[in-house]
């Protein structure tokens, strides 16, 4: 988790430190310029103000004159370096008493072409802000009025104000860097909490519960395991159960196997009747074995997924016929009125026969099995919205409500004395699903059970 910790908290403070140094770095340069804009209104302003009142007062004498008489008269309120160009943008006078002998600037020629002109730069090693104007004399422009003014002060309140920004953006990234490593532990510490409710289950404890702290996904992964923990444990007493169940099932044919093999090895041993009697005992229980261990190696099949279907065109009529003949007899034994019902007109499907076979045979099998005498099974096999559908429906026992959802799961063995393995319907639900279908029950305590079965039509479905 600290992985997570640091990887988490390390996101934060990227974004956090980057959104500031944007933010820092707009909000200086928006005081910088308001600073020179602010700068070059008041010097526009001042030197308009001289402009207008050269042109107004001193136009009718010559630049040079004025210069000579008059160099202060209307430009002695300003505070900034003054310079005075002529028409061909040489400086005739600078207020510092020093001419410059280098040509004028751009906004010198800015103002010489009737505009007013602005210019940042280094003037004598330091970095100052000119603006110029036009001098005028009627409509002829005669020279150019410039105003210099030295940007330290300008600077420095900029690098104050800095300063101020820099310092207040650390300390945001201070403040939300702490919020972003406790933000980071709400989501770390559940997922520890967590982490360890897993190894603990994971050691074998599934009493144990993820304490669910919060409504969002850390909570749904605790629910999650909760629901995992409660799984495993139901599945390992069903488990427990259907390895006691099968154990008992098992002890009981090798039982009667074992007596009879002693009894038919005694000496004394000489009636006929009781020897065949005793080997027919032998041979069913060892046919019972051989249906179980049967069962029992489909089953690990299906649960590994090594169940190949070899699907083929199946004649449901004959196949009806089949199931008929091969249970009628034990119907007649059982007194219980056995009919199959399969229109003369059905199509073929294409499937498994024999896991079709294995499929009927199984569900049929219950419903002799928890029947009664005097009793009904009945199969009918119909072509519903382009599907086949099989309803098998017996008068047994029926099934109760609390234990209908959990016939189909693996292992679970019913409340009934006359429950078997539990793994007979299981079966048949994979079969079912492996064929595309589905399989549902429905049933009422003491009233019977309704099987349907439902397969895809068509010829080769996808399913196979």
């Amino acid at each position: 988790m600290k992985g997570i910790r640091l990887r988490l908290t390390a996101s934060f403070m990227v974004v956090i430190i980057f959104t500031v140094v944007i933010l820092e770095m707009l909000l200086i340069y928006i005081v910088k310029q308001n600073y020179y804009n602010s700068l070059e209104g008041s010097l526009t302003n001042q030197i308009k103000i001289c402009a207008d009142m050269y042109t107004k007062y001193f136009a009718n004498t010559s630049l040079q004159d004025n210069v000579l008489y008059n160099v202060d008269a209307f430009w002695n309120q300003s505070n900034a370096e003054v310079q005075i160009a002529d028409r061909d943008g040489n400086i005739v006078m600078d207020s510092q008493g020093a001419i410059p002998p280098e040509m004028a600037g751009s906004d010198i020629k800015e103002a010489l072409d009737g505009k007013t002109g602005v210019w940042v730069g280094h003037l004598n090693g330091q970095k100052v802000m000119a603006v110029a104007n036009p001098l005028k004399s009627g409509e002829e422009i005669v020279g150019a009025l410039r105003f210099i003014a030295s940007l330290s002060a300008v600077d420095q309140d900029i690098a104050k104000t800095e300063k101020i920004f820099i310092f207040i953006g650390l300390l945001v990234i201070l403040i939300v860097g702490s919020m972003s490593i406790f933000l980071a532990n709400t989501i770390v510490v559940p997922l520890q909490d967590v982490t360890a409710v897993a190894q603990t289950m994971a050691n074998g404890n599934f009493q144990i519960k993820s304490r669910k702290t919060r409504d969002d996904e850390i909570g749904e992964l605790s629910d999650t395991l909760n629901y995992l923990a409660d799984e495993i444990v139901k599945r390992e007493q069903l488990k427990n159960d259907f390895i006691s169940s099968v154990s008992h099932e098992l002890r009981t044919p090798l039982t009667s196997i074992k007596g009879w093999a002693i009894t038919l090895q005694s000496e004394n041993f000489q009636q006929k009747e009781m020897l065949n009697g005793g080997l027919n005992i032998i041979a069913k229980e060892s046919d019972r074995l051989t249906r179980m261990v049967e069962e029992l190696l489909d089953f690990s099949k299906f649960v590994s997924a090594r169940i190949k279907l070899n699907p083929e065109e199946v004649n449901l009529i004959n196949l009806c016929e089949h199931l008929r003949k091969q249970l009628t007899p034990r119907a007649v034994r059982e007194s219980i009125d056995f009919t199959v019902d399969c229109p003369e007109d059905m199509p073929h499907i294409y499937a498994d026969v024999n896991r079709l076979k294995q499929l009927f045979i199984n569900i049929l099998d219950n419903a002799f099995n928890f029947n009664h005498p005097g009793g009904y099974v009945r199969f009918k096999a119909e072509i519903q919205d382009e599907a086949f559908k099989f309803t098998i429906s017996d008068s047994g026992c029926g099934i109760g409500a609390d234990e209908l959802p959990m016939v189909k799961e693996k292992f679970y063995k019913g409340k009934s004395s006359l429950s078997k393995n539990g793994i007979g319907l299981s079966i048949c639900e994979e079969i079912v699903n492996l064929m595309g279908g589905k399989l549902e029950i429905t049933s009422e305590l003491n009233e019977g059970t309704d099987v349907v079965i439902i397969l895809p039509g068509g010829e080769r479905p996808d399913a196979l």
